[in-house]
């Protein structure tokens, strides 16, 4: 079975895994500065006036506006989008997408955006107007219930517009996979086969879905460079947050995180719209302010919401072991992801802190080698 061309080169992963981590932390800072000067140099207030200036209608030029503050954010961070996700992919190796195919998923990722961000503001701005004193209630409610219906549907509904899925044609594989599915209980509906080769050189392997549209998906290039007892033990990975309920504990985190946001969000809103020269409240020229509070709310949560993950990875490959008993094969497993996926193997402590959902590849194979049945 082939190994990845860059099994032997950590310091070829450090550069990439370097390189992204700039990229997006100037692609956070192009943000942030674009949000700063809607708020603070009028900007906004301008697209609102724009948007008005076109229509009497208030849901009409809410969409206007978004659709204006998209597009000016769309124009400001396309280049960069493009090298990071183009390029630099590229360059290291990892993708094998056209730019024709790069710019198209881009467009579809727009209009997803566009269209999501549309019915959140609407229905923002709508409770605002209507609602005052509760509306971030409401919002909290509204959101959440939007989250755990986009786990279900998401499968389904989303993941197809970006990628090909097909039946796996490997039934020993399936049935292995099925079975110990059954053994962990989790309901799966099917095995998918991801045709994730058509743009990347990643593997990848996921239990995705909730309830009916749970479904096992493993990507091709998993397939091509990974034995079964390597995928059955990623597998048991992913089962591993079933078995722990770590969906559940996670939508109930994300929960009380966006009522406590919207809370932020209320009290900002009332403190500020005046002296920023908003109308009120109500005025949806003030939506880059919302964004900013529930950027900086982010920031000051990811190290620790991160943590917490680190804490769940740690417990789910210890099911994997103990429920497989395949130690080798993990170890070897997450030796052969780090080098297809180019992944950092012991990033700075504080970088790991500070931006790592999952624990680094050297922790997790010391951590295998270590463990005992």
């Amino acid at each position: 079975m082939p190994e990845p061309d860059s099994i032997h080169d950590p310091s070829k992963a450090d550069s990439y895994t370097r390189s992204k981590r700039i990229l997006r932390l100037t692609g956070f800072a192009l943000n942030l500065g674009y949000l700063l000067l809607l708020v603070f140099a009028g900007w906004s207030q301008s697209l609102r006036d724009g948007a008005l200036g076109l229509t009497e209608n208030s849901f009409l030029a809410i969409a206007l506006y978004l659709l204006a503050f998209l597009c000016i954010l769309q124009l400001l961070t396309l280049p960069l989008n493009a090298y990071s996700g183009f390029v630099v992919e590229h360059r290291f190796g990892l993708s094998n997408q056209t730019i024709g195919s790069w710019l198209k998923d881009w467009l579809k990722g727009f209009a997803l955006s566009f269209a999501f961000g549309l019915a959140g503001a609407e229905f923002v701005y709508y409770t605002l107007r209507q609602y005052p004193e509760i509306w971030w209630l409401l919002c909290s409610v509204a959101f959440v219930a939007f989250f755990v219906l986009m786990a279900q549907l998401a499968p389904v509904l989303l993941f197809p517009l970006f990628f090909k899925f097909e039946p796996l044609n490997n039934e020993e594989l399936e049935q292995r996979l099925l079975k110990l599915s059954e053994k962990a209980g989790a309901r799966v509906k099917s095995v998918l086969l991801w045709k994730l080769s058509e743009k990347s050189k990643k593997a990848n392997a996921a239990l995705t879905g909730w309830g009916r549209t749970r479904r096992i998906i493993l990507s091709d290039t998993l397939l091509e460079n990974h034995s079964h007892d390597e995928i059955e033990v990623i597998l048991a990975h992913e089962l591993g947050h079933h078995v722990h309920g770590d969906i559940r504990s996670g939508i109930l985190i994300q929960s009380g995180l966006t009522f406590a946001g919207f809370y932020l969000v209320h009290l900002a809103l009332g403190a500020w719209s005046g002296p920023l020269g908003f109308t009120g409240p109500a005025d949806f020229a003030n939506l880059p302010l919302l964004l900013l509070v529930t950027t900086v709310a982010s920031l000051v949560v990811m190290p620790w919401s991160n943590a917490f993950s680190r804490w769940r990875e740690r417990a789910a490959d210890r099911f994997a072991l103990r429920t497989t008993g395949l130690r080798t094969a993990f170890i070897s497993a997450m030796e052969k992801l780090a080098a297809q996926n180019l992944s950092q193997r012991c990033p700075h402590p504080l970088i790991e802190f500070v931006f790592h959902s999952h624990p680094s590849v050297e922790k997790r194979v010391a951590f295998a080698k270590s463990w005992k049945a």
